[in-house]
Formats: structure tokens, sequence, C-alpha cells
């Protein structure tokens, strides 16, 4: 008491303090380009852990064993991912091609000869907006970043190589990882194995019940555009599955206007098939498919899972739509323990299990 609050042991705590927040500001920095395959070989980790710890019983060795399934992981997930991805800037650069050509305003044309009542509204329309003029300088903004669209493009690369990488060592040495985060987590064992069980729940939730679902969603879409022989089917088929990973958005913010614009050009038999296709077969998808995938396992508002979507892929890029939601359930199980703590005052091992 004598000596007053600033003693020489609590300045070198303090200044211990300061150099680890350095120290690990400095490793956030060295891995944050890295972030992106670190996200995804995490949540592809957590979800696939059974296959390894299957190869591994059968295997009998964690190098052979997480090989194996790291090829298996591959197969499935990023060569088909790929595939898309060449197949998405293909498509693009098509319709970008059709809108510099003039294609799609001769197009547009001739839809707007053939729906007099159309013409007189796009003709008022045009008279206020440049809708030619807009895409054109769109697309033209596109094409000049075709540099800026390359190095992004090798970025991604990179990203894809070294997720493979990342996800050996991940299934290998899953077990000496997880210990040694427990032995720094400053909360009971109790408490350490729940905030891993919500996350662990989180991450199964969002890929399963949001991003397989997702995808599920925009591939039926996307075969129905294939079938009504609608231009880049793919393309669209990626952008409904974004659309539908958004809560409250949707598949129909993209096969509304194309069904729309099929039942203005006269083609009423295609805008009902795409119609009743939308509604039905991939409207519903989502209530049949999210509580048999996810059950009980995601335990937060949908408001607050919109906000951890939106705001993770504004923070974070692609890897927000895993990094937000973990994320927030990170910060809601602490929350709950800390309510609990204060709550009921009594040690952290004698405290109830979350529900």
């Amino acid at each position: 008491m004598t000596e007053g609050w600033l003693t020489r042991e609590r300045v070198l705590v303090l200044a211990l303090l300061g150099a680890t927040i350095l120290a690990l500001y400095g490793c956030f920095l060295l891995l944050q380009p890295f972030l992106p395959s670190i996200t995804w070989a995490l949540a592809l980790a957590v979800i696939t852990h059974p296959l390894y710890g299957w190869l591994s019983r059968r295997t009998g060795s964690a190098n052979l064993a997480a090989g194996l399934a790291v090829l298996l992981v591959c197969a499935v997930i990023v060569a088909p991912a790929v595939w898309v991805t060449d197949r998405i800037v293909e498509q693009a650069a098509n319709l970008i091609d059709n809108v510099q050509s003039g294609e799609a305003q001769q197009k547009w044309d001739e839809l707007l000869n053939r729906t007099p009542w159309l013409a007189s509204a796009a003709t008022w329309i045009t008279s206020h907006v440049d809708f030619q003029g807009e895409l054109k300088r769109a697309s033209a903004s596109i094409a000049s970043q075709a540099g800026n669209l390359l190095r992004r493009s090798l970025t991604v690369a990179i990203q894809f190589v070294l997720l493979p990488f990342v996800l050996f060592f991940l299934f290998r040495d899953k077990s000496a990882f997880l210990n040694a985060v427990r032995s720094l987590v400053p909360l009971s064992n109790r408490e350490t194995t729940e905030v891993f069980t919500r996350i662990s729940d989180t991450i199964h939730a969002q890929i399963f019940g949001t991003i397989l679902v997702s995808i599920i969603q925009g591939t039926l879409g996307g075969l129905m555009f294939w079938w009504l022989a609608l231009p880049a089917p793919i393309l669209w088929a990626v952008v409904m599955s974004f659309c539908a990973m958004v809560p409250t958005l949707g598949t129909f913010a993209v096969w509304g206007p194309a069904a729309l614009f099929l039942a203005i050009s006269g083609q009423w038999a295609q805008a009902l098939i795409l119609t009743a296709w939308g509604g039905l077969a991939v409207g519903l998808i989502d209530n049949l498919l999210y509580p048999f995938l996810v059950g009980n396992r995601l335990r937060l508002h949908t408001l607050l899972v919109f906000f951890a979507i939106v705001g993770g892929v504004a923070a974070f890029g692609g890897s927000g739509l895993i990094l937000g939601p973990v994320i927030l359930s990170l910060s809601v199980a602490l929350v709950d323990i800390w309510r609990r703590r204060t709550a009921e005052g009594r040690a952290a091992e004698e405290l109830p299990l979350m529900r």
C-alpha cells in the first residue's frame, strides 16, 4: 500500500501485456493475406473430421489419413469450384461482348417493336435514364480492370493452392492445436468445451444450412435457366446462390426479373414454368433441407445472422461467410458465460452447461 498502485511488478506486467499485443498484431498482419485459405480450411476440417477419423482408424497413419482426406475433399469441393469459376468468367465475358457489340441492344429493340405499350414506357424511362450508355460504361470499366481482375484471379489461385496445405495440418495436428488453444484460453475446461461446441455448431450450420442449401437452390435455378435457353445459366446460378445466402433476399431477386422478361417478351409458357419452378422447387428447398441439415445447432436470431453474414463479407471478403457468424456466435457464448458468472456468483467449474 505504501508503494502505490504502480509497482515494479505491475509495470513489468503492463510491459509484457503491451509486447504481447504488439506481437499478436504482427502475427495477424503476417497471416492476413492467407486468411481466406485458413478460414475455409478450418471450416472444411471441422465438417469433414469424421472422414479423417474413419481413414485414420483404417490406415493407422495420421499422415496417410490426412493426405487421403485432403485428396477426397479437393476432388469433391475444390475441383468443381475451379470448374465453375472458369465457366463464370467465360459467360461473363460473353455478356460483356454482347453489350459492347450492340447485340443486346438489337434484341431489346426487337422486343420493343413487338410490344408497343412497353415501347412507350421504355421511351419515357430512357428519356430520364441512359441505360444503354450506363451498360456500355460499366462494361468498359470492367474491361479496363482486366489487370486488376487478373491479379485477383492469381490471388484466388494462390488461396486454392494453400488451402489443401493448411487442411492437411489441421487434420493431422488437430489435437495439438486444440490443446494449445485450451492452455491459453482463460476459461474453465467446461466453458472452453462449450465455446468450442458453439463454434463447431456455427460452422456446421453455416456450411450445411446456409452455403450448401444456397448452392442447391442456385443449381436448381441454373438448371431451369439452361433448360429454358436463357443466357449464362451458370453465372446466374452462382448469383442466385449468393442471393440465397442473404436472409430475406433469396433467389427471387434473379429468377423473378427473368420470369417477368419472358412474360413481357410473349413467352408466357416459359415464364409460368420458371415462376412455378422458382416458387416451389427452389423456394421450398430451404424449408425442407435446413431443419434436416442443421436442426437446432444455430440458435441465433435471423436479424443477427443477416448482419453477421453481410458484415463479415464486407470486412473479410468471401471468408466472411464463415468468420462473420463464427465471431457472432463466439461473442454470444462469451456474453452467456459472463452473464452466468455475474448472475450466479459461483465458481466456473460449478456453473451449469449452456443450453
